[in-house]
């Protein structure tokens, strides 16, 4: 794994292999907000190797699936931002809220992550 990568907290880990890790955010904007971080430095998407990108999708669209269930909502953001020059992609849980208001909420670091084994629990790959 990258030494640059933070490495999260134990039990905030939701899924991980030698590519890559899903774990709920550290300083999450919603309840339920996961990262899941390509562990390879690789600074953009465009870099990744066909195979890796469509394991990497395939990933996030199980994970995603897993939270909706697990959160019991309608909706889900990916959001995929290179501010830090490295993959990662934001699953940022929607509660009634409209539109872009989730990015109103002010981050707090996480206390609780009894979130991830409830996610973990729906979380299948075809």
């Amino acid at each position: 794994m990258n030494s640059k990568l933070p490495k999260p907290p134990k039990k905030a880990i939701i899924y991980e292999d030698q590519f890559l890790y899903v774990c709920l955010a550290t300083h999450p904007i919603t309840r339920g907000h996961v990262v899941i971080v390509w562990k390879e430095n690789i600074p953009d998407l465009r870099r990744l190797i066909e195979r890796d990108y469509d394991f990497l999708m395939d990933t996030v669209n199980a994970v995603r699936n897993a939270m909706l269930k697990a959160l019991k909502i309608k909706k889900v953001y990916l959001i995929y931002m290179d501010e830090t020059q490295h993959v990662h992609w934001h699953l940022i849980p929607r509660y009634n809220e409209k539109g872009y208001d989730v990015f109103l909420h002010k981050p707090a670091k996480i206390k609780d992550f009894s979130l991830a084994q409830k996610i973990k629990h729906f979380l299948m790959f075809k």
